[in-house]
């Protein structure tokens, strides 16, 4: 036997509570009842199922992110922790989600995982990738039974043949198939595809649930390449589809969104090579232009052209020379003879003819 004190005993009740693991994330279902919203934004109330009863609080920061706050008499589906109240000595519900008691508790624990992982950042719009235009190789984690995976091939087979498809096969429901899909998906990590294909055909909620464990969130998240979540049909909507980089609406969508068509690739080819046809006729035209241009700039200036024009101004440069020294022997000449006309005039001689006599 062992003496406790009150504290002593409450602490001991507390610390028991806090340490069971079921009783640290557990849902709810009861009736509201004394609901009472303190100034300080905190939520006291009590939840109520016939005769039993247990008391909750909803602290403000978690209160503010309630879609709406609950009424009295409402049932509910509270989230929290079990602890154990040591000032009063009582036990406690700590809440940190309320959803109506119609929504269904999967519905309810999808929301509550939702909200947690938007707000850690795994939805993020910056953070999605686009994907490749021209995959090689294409990973697909499904049922190597199922019919989504036909339908996947199918799709691939027809679009785009040229692509290795890598299939790692896992269970996609019922136990374990959470664990199934995220050993699939790190040994598809380890074959470095291009983009990988997460898919399996529609069913329940229960049905698809492995695609909404947390376990398999975060795995998706942490993939090296964009990932396709091709969950169910179009109007299911799971958890890994808020991860993925794209979400389509069925496998065979999410076939199609990773692969171009072989047939459109053709005709782009096809188009592209009438273009450089015409681009390559239009260089050499230019080229043959150009190339005539220097060859009448060369031909301008060959030496035998630049020899002709260079001997017909030495044949101009030799007529002037001859004229000029024509006209100066003229000119020598000319003033030749009016000295010899000017000695003649001056001669003794020309005196004595002139009946002039030397004395």
């Amino acid at each position: 036997m062992r003496l406790l004190t009150v504290s002593q005993l409450n602490s001991y009740l507390r610390e028991l509570l806090e340490a069971d693991e079921i009783l640290q994330d557990v849902w709810v279902e009861g009736e509201v009842s004394n609901f009472n919203r303190h100034t300080s934004g905190h939520c006291y109330f009590t939840l109520k199922e016939g005769d039993a009863q247990i008391n909750a609080a909803c602290w403000r920061t978690y209160a503010a992110r309630l879609p709406s706050l609950p009424a009295n008499g409402e049932a509910v589906l509270a989230h929290g922790r079990v602890s154990f109240y040591e000032v009063r000595g009582q036990l406690q519900l700590y809440v940190d989600m309320i959803r109506p008691a119609g929504v269904g508790l999967l519905q309810a624990q999808f929301e509550q995982l939702k909200a947690r992982l938007e707000a850690e950042g795994l939805f993020d719009a910056s953070r999605k990738r686009p994907l490749p235009e021209l995959p090689r190789r294409i990973g697909v984690v499904t049922s190597p039974t199922g019919a989504a995976l036909q339908d996947i091939l199918n799709v691939l087979r027809r679009r785009y043949p040229l692509a290795e498809v890598l299939v790692s096969p896992c269970q996609v429901q019922g136990a374990g198939a959470a664990e199934s899909v995220v050993e699939a998906l790190y040994a598809l990590y380890d074959a470095a595809p291009d983009v990988i294909i997460v898919a399996r055909g529609g069913g329940s909620i229960e049905d698809l649930w492995a695609f909404n464990e947390e376990i398999v969130a975060r795995a998706a998240f942490a993939s090296p390449v964009p990932l396709v979540s091709g969950v169910g049909h179009e109007t299911d909507t799971t958890i890994i589809d808020y991860v993925a980089d794209v979400r389509a609406p069925t496998p065979s969508a999410a076939a199609e969104l990773v692969s171009p068509d072989v047939a459109e690739l053709a005709a782009a080819v096809a188009a592209l090579a009438e273009e450089l046809d015409f681009a390559m006729a239009r260089r050499l035209e230019d080229a043959r232009q150009a190339l005539d241009g220097l060859r009448a700039r060369i031909a301008l200036r060959s030496p035998a052209v630049r020899v002709q024009r260079d001997r017909q101004t030495l044949d101009e440069l030799l007529r002037r020379a001859g004229a000029a020294v024509g006209h100066s022997v003229a000119l020598r000449a000319a003033r030749l003879e009016g000295l010899r006309a000017q000695l003649a005039a001056l001669s003794p001689t020309a005196t004595l003819e002139r009946g002039y006599a030397v004395v």
